[in-house]
């Protein structure tokens, strides 16, 4: 179907792949199930028919509170396939969040996995626009009462052939909505082009993705990290894409990676740092097939990254993404890695630093960071002021400080409203936290302000440890490690101990909670 005139994503992700001739080739396999090139295109037009048959229409919304099974990609691209928007939500939040996100986007429908609807169930009957709930894998009929649809059965029961909508490049395709760190999280509707922009300048560009490649992502399908690592850029390359349902604990991941022989892993820092603590976590253990090994969702510290190619091998590449932006924008490229950094601008993007004034920064000066690029959303959903103040004309604000070395590497900061000076000088929790996950007892770090009692700002640190025992002599040897690494004046002040940090579903440290302890 895709012309000048029209153009439908799916056509390139799916359509592209069978007449390719790679019909009987696995594109998604899961915990249970391997789905074929031909059995997804053939399922996501059954998908197509059900929405139809339910009465959604075009341009309505379909909320996805689904787990990474083969499932989400059939209804995440079904639903695109016909015009209708799926809404990724994050599998992990609380039935008043869900609510909240249902009736923003005001969802017709909600598919949801068997095993998420304790979550869910509270918030359904909070959402005036919701009309079908379509739940997954409660085929012994739990999880089903007189209003629910049981989703395998529905769709069995639909044809295989369904036309292809007339969409644009430019209409919007699906939604994401953002992790944020603090406050209700915001919808971020993106267009069509945009998926296979990522796996152009991204997945293939730079990852040089290839159809005989086997790839895990550790990230979820939820969020936009996720999505390109575990469906845009497999499908875009006519490769396969291994699946995890559940947590991905190291002996989880080790699972997926050795069973399947993956060649391209995704993942984020803390998960490489509690592979790394784990002593199965070996290259025999894992896969001895891979070739590229990504990291983003936050700063990789560099002691993470030396470790991980010593012991595999192979080079961890940082980048940085956004939801906005779908995916990433700035990152270290194979055979050009400079660890303690987060990259240079993929090819594609445009990187601007600049201070509190909108003013370009030198090389070598804080600034925040302004990415422009062809992926970015045009705004966040009914979220005016926000929108405005985040999408500025061609480039968007991503709220993290960065220094620009003179090679054009960009070193982050840390997120704008997590710097804070000491003694006059900007100080990164990032960098602290670097300098504290250098030392050998130490497993992750969070890093945050606080009042002495001068009234003055110094750091503190709450750490997790490795198998050491927390005492206060190893919290002396901390804050001299610190200061030997970073400099005298950013060393933490105090330093409590913690038996883990909280973070987002993505991973990312939420250093708002530990300003509030």
């Amino acid at each position: 179907m895709n012309n000048e005139h029209h153009y439908n994503a799916t056509v390139d992700l799916l359509d592209r792949n069978v007449d390719a001739g790679r019909g009987d080739k696995a594109a998604f396999v899961d915990m249970q199930r391997t789905l074929t090139y031909q059995q997804l295109h053939c399922d996501c037009q059954r998908v197509g028919n059900l929405l139809k048959a339910y009465g959604i229409a075009r341009e309505a919304r379909v909320a996805m509170l689904v787990l990474d099974t083969v499932d989400f990609p059939v209804i995440f691209l079904g639903a695109m396939r016909v015009g209708v928007l799926p809404v990724a939500l994050n599998t992990l939040l609380t039935s008043e969040i869900y609510a909240y996100m249902l009736n923003d986007c005001r969802a017709q429908a909600v598919f949801v996995s068997a095993p998420l609807m304790a979550a869910l169930g509270p918030a359904l009957a909070q959402v005036p626009s919701l009309r079908h709930v379509f739940v997954i894998g409660a085929d012994d009929g739990a999880h089903i009462d007189g209003s629910h649809i049981e989703y395998g059965q529905a769709l069995a029961s639909q044809s295989e052939t369904c036309a292809v909508a007339e969409t644009v490049a430019d209409e919007v395709a699906f939604w994401l909505y953002s992790s944020g760190s603090t406050g209700m999280p915001k919808g971020v509707p993106h267009v069509h082009s945009s998926l296979m922009e990522t796996a152009d300048l991204y997945g293939h560009r730079l990852l040089d993705i290839k159809s005989e490649d086997v790839c895990y992502s550790a990230a979820k399908l939820f969020f936009a990290y996720g999505l390109g690592n575990g469906l845009t850029f497999p499908l875009a390359a006519g490769a396969t894409a291994i699946l995890l349902d559940g947590r991905p604990t190291p002996e989880a991941v080790l699972e997926r990676l050795h069973t399947h022989q993956a060649t391209l892993f995704f993942g984020v820092p803390t998960l490489y740092a509690a592979l790394l603590a784990d002593p199965n976590c070996t290259p025999t253990n894992s896969s001895t097939r891979l070739r590229r090994c990504i990291s983003a969702g936050e700063a990789l510290p560099e002691d993470i990254a030396r470790r991980w190619l010593e012991r595999f091998g192979v080079e961890l590449l940082d980048g940085v993404g956004s939801t906005e932006m779908l995916h990433i924008f700035v990152s270290n490229a194979p055979g050009d890695v400079r660890y303690g950094r987060s990259g240079k601008a993929v090819p594609g993007y445009d990187i601007r630093l600049v201070d509190d004034d909108g003013n370009d920064v030198r090389d070598g000066d804080v600034g925040e960071m302004l990415v422009r690029g062809s992926t970015a959303a045009n705004g966040y959903w009914n979220q005016r002021a926000k929108s405005r103040a985040t999408f500025q004309g061609e480039w968007t604000r991503t709220g993290d400080k960065y220094i620009r070395d003179a090679d054009g590497y960009y070193e982050i900061c840390g997120r704008t409203d997590d710097m804070f000076k000491v003694s006059g000088i900007w100080v990164s929790p990032f960098e602290v936290e670097a300098a504290l996950i250098s030392h050998p007892a130490v497993l992750e770090a969070g890093v945050v302000p606080a009042h002495g009692g001068d009234g003055l700002l110094k750091p503190k640190a709450f750490v997790a440890l490795q198998d050491t025992a927390a005492s206060d002599a190893l919290r002396e040897e901390l804050k001299q490690h610190v200061k030997a690494k970073i400099g005298a004046w950013k060393y933490p002040r105090w330093i409590e101990f913690v038996d883990e940090l909280p973070k987002t579903a993505t991973g990312k440290i939420q250093r708002f909670k530990l300003r509030e302890d």
